[in-house]
């Protein structure tokens, strides 16, 4: 497979909140002490995530008014942190021998909090990795036996279950095409630019989609502006986009996450959203020129719609909200959402989708009191949500491990694809078909899941036509390349694979 030298689509990698910290250098610190902490922290944890009345009860069972500390000094998350070294401890312990050695010198899943508990834990992870490497090498052995004797092997086909409920069609996809995988390539330091600058984690990167420009936002509360221009003799230069907060009458950094941000389509503005529950509208020479304060809380998506005048926000406080973009003022704020809004989409210039953690999806139109539409049929969280080139079908992906198409011509599901075993984190048209610049290629839809695969969905068929199986380990982001030749992943196993989605 050949492998250009840039793909003009960057990878976003977006991780949670939860952002894991190192060990600590010692384990001086005693069970007393991260009591108190707990103690001190649990309260305002369940407060700040909306339950008032666990918090009251602890409070008061665990005699937290009597401790002598004071909760102000303890900083914001302590509980998180103090749980993610313990989650970290255990982990150490699984990739460390008996002996002090490394486990097969391999790193070992990310545990969820109950595997972390579970008796056994240490010995039962190192198991699964013998059977899961057992079960790899296996595989290998017999795709090497059936190259030697091509006849025998019969391709795999596509086994699709196809039911009826509610008007839509149930698709459960057990056996489809692997797509054809090549050894792995290492990329030459020379073919590759590392952009270095930002503080802490970088959440998302995007394209400026006019000028060779790329924008990224980090958990340094500030994003940054990267000239990448060819004819550049001084190698990549930066902005650096500062979000800041007015406190005692002066600017002070926000301290908070950077984790959305879009470029209108001229390439002009950039808009970016932060934990700090500002969006902030930029210059592309890095000028700050609006700051939008509405939202009561973190924002978690931000769009432009394709005319360039309005922006859309979606917030952790159940709203969406239009904003005009030459004024930096609220156009209308949209409260429909029973919980934390995840994802937006516009489906034209003042008509657009909105997703939740209440598993509705609500499509809304400037100027309405009402949505003019809602799906329901998700029975988990609605992570993402995606119109297609034309705007005519709208694809959503949730925490219950399915994949829905959408019409706004019917009001269940269109296609209810089933074939993930876990989550699915982020879903992407490909940019082909009609409505785009490359009407005769075939459009194709991937979801990406925390089941470590990527999966190819033909939608005029309602089938699973590929699945991309060489991650380890959780995918976080899918992105198209500009004519939808190549398809690139990202994933928490550090490793990010670009497709060929021709050769199928």
């Amino acid at each position: 497979m050949a492998v250009e030298e840039r793909l003009e689509i960057p990878i976003q990698l977006h991780f949670d909140s939860f952002h894991f910290l190192e060990l600590p250098s010692s384990a001086t610190a005693t069970c007393d002490w991260r009591y108190r902490i707990f103690s001190c922290t649990f309260p305002h944890q369940c407060t700040a995530n909306g339950f008032s009345h666990s918090a009251f009860t602890f409070g008061i069972e665990s005699h937290i008014s009597q401790s002598n500390i004071n909760g102000a000094l303890v900083p914001p998350a302590a509980l998180i942190s103090i749980i993610q070294k313990g989650l970290q401890y255990v982990e150490a312990e699984v990739s460390i021998n008996e002996d002090g050695t490394l486990f097969d010198g391999r790193p070992i899943e990310s545990l969820s909090l109950i595997d972390a508990v579970m008796p056994d834990v240490v010995q039962t992870r190192q198991q699964a990795y013998r059977d899961k490497l057992a079960q790899q090498q296996a595989a290998a052995a017999a795709a090497a036996a059936a190259a030697t004797n091509p006849q025998g092997s019969a391709k795999n086909g596509e086994n699709t279950a196809n039911g009826e409920e509610n008007g839509a069609h149930t698709i459960a996809n057990n056996h489809t095409d692997m797509m054809e995988v090549d050894g792995d390539v290492e990329i030459p330091p020379n073919k590759a630019v590392v952009l270095r600058g930002h503080e802490s984690e970088v959440f998302i990167c995007a394209w400026n989609p006019v000028s060779d420009l790329l924008a990224s936002g980090s958990g340094d509360s500030t994003a940054r502006i990267w000239n990448l221009s060819e004819n550049s003799t001084s190698g990549s230069t930066q902005l650096v986009l500062r979000h800041c907060i007015r406190e005692g009458g002066q600017d002070v950094p926000s301290n908070k996450d950077v984790t959305s941000l879009d470029w209108n389509s001229e390439g002009t503005l950039l808009a970016t959203g932060s934990y700090d529950g500002f969006a902030r509208i930029w210059t592309k020479d890095g000028n700050l020129a609006s700051t939008l304060g509405q939202h009561k809380g973190p924002i978690f998506a931000l769009k432009w719609n394709k005319k360039g005048n309005f922006i859309l926000s979606a917030g952790v406080d159940k709203t969406t909200i239009i904003w005009d973009a030459h004024t930096g003022e609220a156009k209308q704020q949209f409260p429909f959402h029973s919980a934390p809004a995840l994802d937006v989409d516009w489906q034209s210039n003042n008509t657009f989708a909105s997703c939740s953690t209440d598993m509705c999806i609500h499509v809304c139109k400037l100027g309405q009191d009402r949505p003019i539409k809602t799906f329901q049929g998700h029975t988990n969280e609605v992570n993402a949500i995606k119109w297609d080139p034309t705007g005519n079908l709208l694809a959503s992906c949730s925490d219950d491990m399915t994949l829905k198409i959408w019409s706004m011509k019917q009001d269940n599901c269109v296609h209810d694809l089933q074939a993930h075993n876990k989550e699915i984190y982020t879903i992407k048209w490909s940019p082909t078909g009609p409505g785009t610049n490359n009407p005769n290629a075939n459009l194709m839809l991937a979801s990406a899941s925390f089941d470590s695969t990527v999966r190819l969905w033909d939608v005029d068929r309602g089938i699973c036509i590929h699945t991309l199986t060489k991650h380890q380990e959780p995918v976080y982001s899918v992105a198209f390349s500009p004519d939808g030749r190549y398809l690139a992943s990202g994933s928490f196993d550090k490793c990010v694979h670009i497709w060929n989605t021709q050769v199928l």
